[in-house]
């Protein structure tokens, strides 16, 4: 039954460039608003991917306005036109949730 599902997902995942949790990067989402549609990017850092195949999330994070704002990503979602690496960083920690206490992330 696995063999039958990877074949299915494996026409749906796209090529992403490689990133970890602890990078900054640029998330490139569509926005449709009424008939037309626009290209929005979320910067932040990356707190932790999840999931596998066409079933994986990325959570970003950033401050705006000093207030700390999160979004979850599906990775493979045709809204997500690309996720750019910024900057990598290396963590200890494979979800970096300490990064939430901090006041600034840069």
């Amino acid at each position: 039954m696995d063999d039958i599902l990877k074949a299915v997902e494996k026409e749906y995942l796209k090529e992403r460039e490689e990133f970890s949790p602890g990078d900054i990067v640029r998330v490139h989402e569509r926005v449709s608003e009424g008939s037309k549609e626009r290209i929005q990017i979320f910067e932040g850092i990356v707190l932790k991917r999840s999931g596998a195949g066409t079933r994986e999330m990325v959570t970003v994070r950033k401050v705006s306005s000093g207030i700390g704002v999160e979004k979850t990503y599906p990775v493979h979602s045709p809204k997500i036109e690309a996720i750019e690496l910024v900057r990598s960083h290396r963590t200890r920690q494979a979800k970096p949730y300490f990064l939430r206490r901090l006041r600034r992330i840069r």
